[in-house]
């Protein structure tokens, strides 16, 4: 009994002042909330890896279509080892410039609410600040799994990283009349975004024994990721969750969204109607692999304006100054919408026509300023066109966040090509920066030089800095002003690192005329 005793003190003693212990097979352990976990070593064996740690219960059966419930504990100790299957998605091996590095690894199931965790914390005591990458895919799909997400590099440089995986599709944003009726909320559609929520509380609560600060958590993701920071940004189901947010190429979701309850609810009679049923209950009890797409073409689930995750639109709680007023870094890549089969093809003279009928007034100046007389500069002025009009919308944004926001805003532009067979047709594509930032070109065969060397150690430290401290600059690196000390200025990020203006004076107030006619 006095030999358990002391055992007991010395276990207790080390989870008090370390962040995890070794078993004699030296694989790292730590105790969270629901029990211990055993997790693996990173290629470099400073880093721990926790993978597929569940933070919610499995959203099968009774529980598809609800907001996510406690995990269970267990009883032993859980393997964290290997990552956990992907939220039910149609997956794929590659398309157009996503290439493997980019996809999900593994199956697909309903048992997907877990996350990743990637630390070099030594003691609790470290208190490391904390990345919540938010992975995209258009509300669709999407994981935390994906090899271009591993957080070892940024682990080395000081964070703990978290990757999480959230329900998409149908699984994540059905909303319907019997689901709003059964909800204490009289709400349905966003689990997926509950289960975001469910995740950062997860994570406030045990990311501790990580070496991790819960009072030091950032929200990051991209797309999709950062379409749900704005949503969560906006959220008062997230408030005091975390404490600084980056958005990358997902400015556009700062007005929506669009779409509300009864709408959507509209929507999820007629995709009941379309898969033959009349109840949830049947829906409840039909095969995940029957509500995955192709079988479920023609119908999108995405959030919506619920009443409950978000009472209004995003527009309008900032307009309130009711969102969580916190240190923001956003930004976009050159050509974002390169992958469309479209882009920069568009002949001139049905250009000219498409102008026209969405410019009103500003049409004819637009023309001069982009001009369309041959097919090579009316495919640069196309390009140019919508780089600067996402541009524009940032720099509204930013100006009308100021009068209820009184954090700091920083922009960005990233404009570097990846090396290799994409680089000619899709340029700076969307998501192409994702590699630069976790510091991780080592994840993809392309032909990366020196200088894509030298960009990912310059940015990931501006991204490593900014979860840190909330501003992206230090020592060494180019200054980045932030967007309340230059507003008309971004920064740009790629061969050279400096900041730039949003684009000519000229075609910047023509371009905000646009936007005023619509107001």
């Amino acid at each position: 009994m006095e030999k358990n005793i002391v055992i007991f003190s010395i276990l207790m003693g080390l989870l008090i002042t370390n962040c995890a212990v070794q078993d004699a097979n030296h694989q790292p352990k730590v105790q969270v909330e629901q029990g211990w976990l055993s997790g693996t070593h990173g290629s470099d064996t400073s880093i721990m890896v926790f993978k597929g740690v569940p933070f919610a219960a499995p959203p099968v059966g009774e529980l598809r279509w609800r907001a996510p419930q406690p995990p269970e504990s267990w009883e032993g100790i859980r393997k964290a080892d290997e990552y956990a299957c992907n939220c039910t998605q149609q997956m794929y091996d590659t398309f157009g410039p996503w290439t493997a590095e980019y996809q999900p690894k593994g199956d697909i199931c309903e048992d997907c609410l877990r996350l990743n965790i990637w630390t070099a914390a030594k003691s609790m005591e470290d208190k490391r600040p904390v990345m919540v990458y938010i992975p995209g895919g258009a509300f669709t799909g999407g994981s935390g799994n994906v090899p271009v997400y591993n957080g070892e590099h940024l682990a080395k440089k000081g964070l703990v990283v978290v990757t999480i995986n959230y329900r998409v599709g149908v699984m994540g944003f059905l909303a319907h009349p019997e689901l709003t009726k059964e909800s204490e909320q009289n709400s349905s559609g966003n689990y997926g975004l509950l289960d975001q929520v469910a995740a950062l509380k997860w994570i406030n609560k045990n990311i501790a024994a990580f070496g991790g600060n819960p009072d030091q958590v950032t929200i990051m993701g991209q797309s999709a990721g950062a379409m749900s920071v704005n949503y969560l940004t906006a959220s008062p189901l997230a408030k005091g969750l975390f404490v600084r947010a980056i958005a990358q190429s997902g400015f556009y979701a700062r007005l929506g969204p669009r779409e509300n309850l009864m709408s959507a609810e509209q929507n999820g009679l007629k995709f009941a109607d379309s898969m033959k049923v009349s109840s949830i209950e049947e829906l409840r009890a039909m095969p995940a692999a029957d509500l995955t797409p192709p079988k479920v073409e023609g119908f999108r689930f995405s959030p919506i304006v619920d009443g409950w995750f978000l009472p209004k639109s995003v527009d309008e709680i900032f307009i309130v100054g009711e969102q969580n007023d916190i240190v923001t870094l956003t930004g976009l890549v050159a050509d974002e919408g390169s992958a469309g089969q479209d882009y920069g093809k568009v002949p001139a003279k049905e250009l000219t026509n498409r102008v026209k009928r969405q410019a009103g007034d500003q049409a004819d100046e637009i023309l001069k300023l982009y001009p369309v007389s041959t097919e090579a500069e009316c495919a640069e002025s196309q390009k140019a066109f919508a780089r600067d009009m996402s541009m524009v919308t940032m720099y509204l944004w930013g100006k009308k966040r100021e009068k209820t926001g009184k954090t700091n805003l920083y922009t960005y532009l990233f404009v570097h090509q990846q090396p290799g067979d994409t680089r000619e047709r899709y340029q700076t594509f969307h998501s192409s920066e994702l590699p630069y930032i976790f510091d991780n070109l080592n994840q993809s065969p392309r032909p990366w030089t020196e200088d894509d060397e030298k960009i990912a150690q310059i940015m990931s430290t501006y991204w490593v800095n900014f979860i840190s401290t909330g501003n992206p600059n230090g020592e060494g690196l180019p200054e980045w002003p932030s967007f309340n000390e230059s507003p008309g200025n971004i920064m740009e990020l790629g061969d050279k690192m400096e900041p730039r203006p949003i684009t000519s004076q000229q075609k910047f107030e023509t371009l905000k005329k646009i936007f005023q006619a619509g107001d």
